[in-house]
């Protein structure tokens, strides 16, 4: 059930003219015409895909994001994370009393329970921030993004903040996709970094 139609999504897709907005509105479309339990079943295979390429390394602290709408689901791989000890750490980047963050601070994921929804709907956890500097202590980065490339190109969302809060770091960088949304080439934003595996339902891509 990863694949509505099997074998559809193996190839690398291409489009006519692949500018930013082309490739977002395309990815989005397929994304919202997904029925639920598709979704939910590429969810399970991707985390048993990411869990598996993991083998017996458990990152100490891990860098992620809490999915939102219909973007590839992260729910069920950041409890499997926390329950194999590892400190699970996700962006805040709602504005404080004082007003709008200046830059994303991160803090730990403690269950699903302790998420609010923040900036833009994504969801955050509650718990007190532990400032930029935070990202650093990461071994692993799984990133969200919207399509890529073999070669680990990525085209993000179009907002940035994943990215920049990552400037300075060295640690692997993950990305969950569809596997519909692998191209041969697409046009990443100037602060789009890129990846050194992707991870979709049906195959995990170690990027050349």
């Amino acid at each position: 059930m990863a694949s509505p139609i099997p074998g559809a999504e193996r190839a690398i897709r291409q489009i006519a003219q692949p500018t930013k907005d082309a490739v977002r509105a395309v990815v989005r479309g397929v994304r919202a015409a997904r029925h639920r339990d598709v979704r939910l079943a590429d969810d399970r295979a991707r985390t048993e895909l990411l869990l598996g390429e993991l083998g017996d390394w458990t990152p100490r602290v891990v860098a992620a994001y809490a999915s939102a709408g219909d973007e590839p689901g992260t729910a069920e791989l950041l409890d499997a994370l926390v329950a194999r000890g590892a400190t699970v750490l996700l962006p805040v980047l709602s504005a404080t009393a004082a007003g709008p963050r200046g830059v994303g601070e991160w803090a730990v994921y403690d269950g699903r329970e302790g998420l609010r929804s923040g900036l833009w709907g994504i969801p955050e956890p509650a718990s007190e921030p532990l400032g930029p500097a935070a990202i650093e202590e990461a071994e692993l980065v799984i990133m969200p993004g919207i399509a890529g490339t073999p070669a680990g190109d990525r085209l993000g969302t179009g907002g940035g903040w994943y990215d920049r809060s990552l400037v300075g770091t060295s640690s692997p960088r993950w990305m969950l996709l569809n596997d519909d949304e692998l191209y041969e080439s697409v046009p990443p934003d100037p602060w789009d970094l890129p990846v050194s595996v992707i991870v979709t339902p049906v195959r995990v891509v170690r990027c050349r």
